[in-house]
């Protein structure tokens, strides 16, 4: 077995820098392979611990360290209006990978206590981690962005969440990489290693039809601080039109992003007929919707006819963004200025397809309603997704690559094409494998046309649903838990 043993000053470091070096297999940076030295150096450590307080601190410094550095772009939705808002910004980069860093703690703490100092204990960290990846997915509504699984998009090895999705997959992360440390571990590594990329490869192998159906991409690169601005509104649904409209050859469908308007939809019958005048096709895109208790951040399929041919409003709301968390209890409690710091917005009813009659059945996702899987499960099964988001918020360095990424995970777990517009950047088109066959840069203005990929038939993840992973986690923990035990009576 190898062994990794510093000393306690330097420990809390090598920490921290575990945590950064795994950060680095995010996009933009795309490093997953890093895995295979800071997970080995982390179980080594933690072996060697004396105690579940030192052993907690390792997992919450490793936290801290990945997202620190992955999650940085959150300080630009402050930068938009830093004069308002630049007061936050130190709050912002030391609460939140604190916060989330606190699920890595518990699962190393829990890791040690069921340590036995051999091969087993690369199982035990992997599923504690695993599940508590699971709990960061889902408490308080759920903050899934940048598991591990998604430093690997662009590898043969993401084809594997089409069979055990992003959690499975982070699952084999940790147990192949940890394994690493024992010499026998070592052959078991590269096996699950050699059948993981060779299910991949031969998935990849596969070719991938295409329909008949042309989909533009608008993007408009309407900057976050112009965006709202009144002599700025009218400017960016110009450029919509005007994007919209060019080109020798008509497409089938033309997709705009989250909010490309500021206008009503369903509330002005005008506005939807010059839309659809100008593509010449049906139009998918963003706005807001009103009635009498709310304001929904919605999707509309504007027809042919400048009808209203579907809609769907956004259920997965983005906390401290569009509501606060809550919020009726703050009020209760005496509150109330903190808690309406933020509006609420109106919340949908939950994943749907959208049925035109003219176009293939789709899925919505609107902002980061992408990054859940569990999102993507309504009754009937889709031909196609369509995300929409306005990814401004996110700046220009990793925010939006991240999203991305995300967003590709996605089609390969359904098995299904994903049209993807964001305001400025990056739209793209995604095929089943979640490959980019047409894209947009970030920080452009244009539209890019592309043939809409055929969907593959259910993946195992569509099937077996996205808890079939954690429950098989859960169980090999639970039955290595057990043997602990036996073997220590």
């Amino acid at each position: 077995m190898l062994i990794f043993r510093p000393k306690n000053s330097v420990r809390w470091i090598v920490a921290l820098a575990c945590g950064g070096a795994l950060a680095l297999g995010q996009a933009p940076f795309n490093f997953p392979y890093l895995a295979l030295v800071a997970i080995p150096v982390l179980l080594s450590m933690l072996q060697a611990t004396a105690g579940k307080k030192a052993a907690f601190k390792i997992g919450w410094l490793a936290g801290f360290g990945y997202f620190l550095f992955s999650l940085f772009w959150i300080i630009e939705p402050l930068l938009v209006d830093v004069a308002a808002d630049g007061w936050a910004i130190p709050f912002a980069i030391t609460l939140m990978p604190g916060g989330l860093a606190i699920f890595w703690g518990l699962a190393f703490a829990l890791s040690h206590r069921w340590m036995r100092g051999n091969i087993s204990d690369v199982v035990v960290l992997a599923g504690f981690w695993a599940l508590a990846e699971v709990l960061r997915s889902v408490v308080f509504t759920g903050f899934p962005w940048n598991l591990l699984a998604y430093g690997w998009v662009e590898t043969p090895i993401i084809q594997v969440t089409s069979l055990i999705g992003v959690h499975g997959l982070g699952f084999l992360i940790v147990l192949v990489s940890g394994l690493l440390l024992w010499r026998r571990g070592m052959v078991i590594s590269l096996i699950i290693a050699a059948v993981v990329v060779g299910l991949g490869v031969m998935r990849l192998a596969a070719p991938v039809a295409m329909t008949d159906l042309t989909v533009r991409l608008v993007q408009p690169n309407a900057e976050q601080h112009l965006k709202w601005q009144p002599d700025q509104i009218p400017v960016f649904y110009q450029r919509q039109l005007a994007l919209s409209a060019e080109g020798p050859t008509r497409p089938d469908v033309v997709i705009w992003p989250e909010v490309a308007i500021a206008y009503l939809p369903d509330e002005q019958p005008e506005l939807r007929h010059e839309i659809v005048s100008a593509a010449g096709a049906p139009v998918i895109l963003g706005a807001r919707r009103r009635d009498a208790t709310s304001v929904y951040n919605s999707l509309f399929v504007i027809g042919e006819n400048a009808e209203i041919a579907g809609q769907y409003d956004k259920y997965h709301l983005v906390p401290f963004g569009e509501y606060m968390p809550l919020q009726g209890l703050a009020n209760r409690l005496g509150f109330s200025a903190l808690a309406n710091i933020v509006g609420s917005m109106g919340v949908g009813d939950g994943p749907k397809i959208i049925d035109t009659g003219n176009l293939p059945p789709f899925l919505p996702m609107i902002c980061y309603e992408a990054i859940f899987p569990s999102g993507l499960f309504a009754k009937s099964r889709a031909d196609w997704l369509v995300h929409i988001t306005n990814d401004a918020w996110f700046g220009k360095f990793s925010g939006p690559y991240q999203h991305l990424a995300q967003s590709r995970v996605r089609a390969i777990e359904q098995g299904l094409p994903l049209a993807r517009t964001a305001n400025t950047g990056i739209s793209a088109m995604i095929d089943p494998y979640g490959r980019v066959l047409a894209s947009l840069p970030l920080g452009t203005s244009g539209y890019v046309d592309s043939l809409l990929p055929s969907p593959l038939p259910a993946t195992l993840f569509v099937r077996t649903g996205p808890w079939l992973a954690v429950l098989i986690i859960v169980l090999i923990l639970t039955g290595q838990l057990i043997g602990i035990v036996r073997r220590s009576d």
